[in-house]
């Protein structure tokens, strides 16, 4: 066999196998991403669960306090979108700061074993949130960079891998 002709075999095999380790890699930083959006929003789905048992614990306290929440927590459509569940979540989390708030005022609330109780569950919730959000974002940094980096950059455009959005 001619040298040109192994040296051509050796290197289309080359380039072949490049070609399929780097689309893999897209696929385990997609996949890392979709399982870091899950523990999100798992740990959204924890802390949304909480809120009623915080309204009723706050309810007789401060009644505009739990309105506010109530009302807050009832426009929460679970949205898939990221950009539209970060706007949702910052609302949701402004009127769990407001209600924390109302604890402040009264001493008879904040004493309340139960209301300590809901507060110990959100924070570990929201503990939860946090870490699933730097997971999620860093596997948003590794995928992005394979993205924008050259030449993974032509396998990303030709199979329409595009920059992800992280979760703020």
């Amino acid at each position: 066999m001619e040298p040109i002709i192994v040296f051509f075999i050796f290197f289309l095999f080359i380039t072949v196998a490049w070609l399929i380790v780097t689309y893999n890699r897209f696929i385990k930083f997609k996949n890392r991403i979709e399982e870091a959006w899950s523990g999100i929003d798992v740990a959204l789905k924890r802390r949304f669960n909480l809120i009623p048992n915080l309204i009723r614990a706050v309810e007789g306290y401060s009644a505009h306090e739990a309105k506010i929440l109530t009302s807050t927590s009832e426009h929460r459509t679970g949205s898939t979108n990221i950009s539209n569940r970060v706007e949702e979540e910052s609302q949701i989390s402004k009127s769990l700061r407001g209600i924390l708030a109302v604890a402040e005022a009264y001493p008879d609330l904040k004493a309340s074993a139960n209301f300590m109780d809901l507060q110990d569950n959100l924070n570990e919730i929201e503990e939860d949130v946090q870490k699933a959000r730097n997971r999620y974002n860093s596997s948003v940094n590794k995928f992005n960079t394979l993205v924008e980096s050259f030449p993974a950059a032509l396998i990303a455009q030709k199979f329409g891998f595009k920059k992800q959005s992280y979760f703020s």
